[in-house]
């Protein structure tokens, strides 16, 4: 009697804790219940890169797997469909514009030096840019799209004319080590880049050159200018050491994250085409989540009326280990990290159906065994024995 007690005792701890772990690590739903973005994107061959091969699609995933890391998205996929592409499900990502602007961008930062004699062109350049941008901001909101591209390559043709204003340096964002937002005030961000030796150095000599010349160091990303700041004369003789510097280009707090998260993951070693960007609503995840409450409550609910009323107590023991199943495969679901599709939630329904099979089995020959005369104990032992070779 004293087993069987504490072997119940251990029942009610787990139980307790079971239900612990269910209220403390919510259930992870998938894109199907949750709601996201769906991603397709085909990666180009270059005239570097003639082939994709599974070296380079690996190294595309790599990179997509690495912002999304950024970016804070949990239970992501990243998976490669056929030999040019991937397949990217992103959960509770509600803007797929922004999800394709940060996956899909290139990202190719670099520092460069201003040309000598360029100093009033650049500050023509850069008004007519920054004017071209408020006037694009304004056809936005009109809507209208061939304004808007129209625009839109005035503002590609400006980008051009200022990037021929400066000479490239061996910088690149391949030295950098990390990058993260920062705020300077009000609502302007900017970006702290932070470089590694090699980069520290070259961005030591690049602020030298330009120290006290009235010149700007150009800060590029995509062939487009960021930011083009002057450095002082007190720098002239070693430069700005330390391998620290920041990009500050009057961001948002939405813009500074996604250059960051860029940044940080790396240029995409091919270019990248978005083939499919697919919103899956929030709405439609509810409802299955609902109607799949519904069948499994009510199939659920099937099954123990029908162990009540067939086999009367034995059946209720049977219901009550059911519901212990039920509580800890969930816990552990959910203790585990488990991501539930949909196919997931009717996979575990299903199984708390049939697990009452071994149950079933045990009954009946328990049944056969008490009709042939023997006493309840052997009759349940030999149930237990005639039906494990079954389960």
């Amino acid at each position: 009697m004293g087993r069987q007690r504490s072997l119940l005792a251990l029942i009610l701890v787990l139980a307790i804790a079971a239900m612990v772990v269910i209220v403390q690590f919510p259930v992870r739903l998938g894109l199907d219940l949750q709601g996201g973005s769906q991603l397709t994107l085909r990666v180009l061959p270059t005239a570097a890169v003639p082939t994709i091969t599974p070296e380079k699609l690996e190294a595309v995933q790599r990179v997509i797997e690495n912002r999304i890391n950024g970016l804070g998205v949990s239970e992501a996929l990243v998976q490669t469909v056929g030999t040019d592409q991937l397949s990217i499900q992103l959960p509770g990502v509600s803007d797929p514009e922004q999800a394709e602007r940060v996956l899909g961008g290139t990202a190719q930062l670099d520092f460069r030096e201003q040309r000598q004699g360029t100093e009033a062109e650049l500050t023509v350049e850069f008004n007519i840019l920054t004017e071209k941008r408020l006037e694009l901001e304004t056809l936005k909101k009109t809507g209208d799209a061939a304004a808007i591209a129209t625009k839109q390559a005035e503002i590609d043709a400006s980008n051009t004319a200022i990037s021929r204003l400066f000479d490239k340096t061996p910088l690149t964002g391949d030295s950098l080590e990390t990058a993260y937002p920062a705020p300077l005030g009000g609502d302007a961000w900017e970006v702290v880049l932070k470089f590694n030796a090699t980069g520290a150095e070259g961005f030591a000599n690049l602020t030298q050159n330009v120290a006290g010349t009235g010149r700007s160091l150009g800060i590029f990303l995509d062939d487009r200018l960021l930011s083009a700041p002057r450095v002082d004369v007190k720098y002239a003789t070693s430069g700005i050491t330390g391998g620290n510097a920041s990009i500050s280009g009057n961001f948002t707090t939405k813009e500074a994250s996604d250059l960051s998260v860029q940044l940080r993951g790396g240029a995409l070693p091919v270019p990248v085409k978005v083939e499919e960007n697919r919103t899956v609503g929030a709405s439609l995840g509810q409802d299955s989540i609902q109607r799949s409450i519904y069948a499994g409550a009510l199939g659920l609910a099937l099954v123990l009326i029908f162990m009540v009323v067939y086999y009367r107590l034995p059946g209720l023991i049977a219901d009550i280990a059911l519901l212990l199943y039920a509580l800890f495969t969930l816990a552990i679901f959910n203790l585990l990290g488990v991501t539930l599709t949909l196919p997931g939630v009717a996979g575990f329904l299903l199984s708390i159906g049939m697990a009452v099979d071994a149950n079933v089995l045990i009954f009946e020959r328990t049944r056969e065994e008490l009709q042939s005369g023997k006493t309840l104990y052997r009759s349940v032992e030999s149930g237990f024995y005639r039906a494990f070779p079954a389960f």
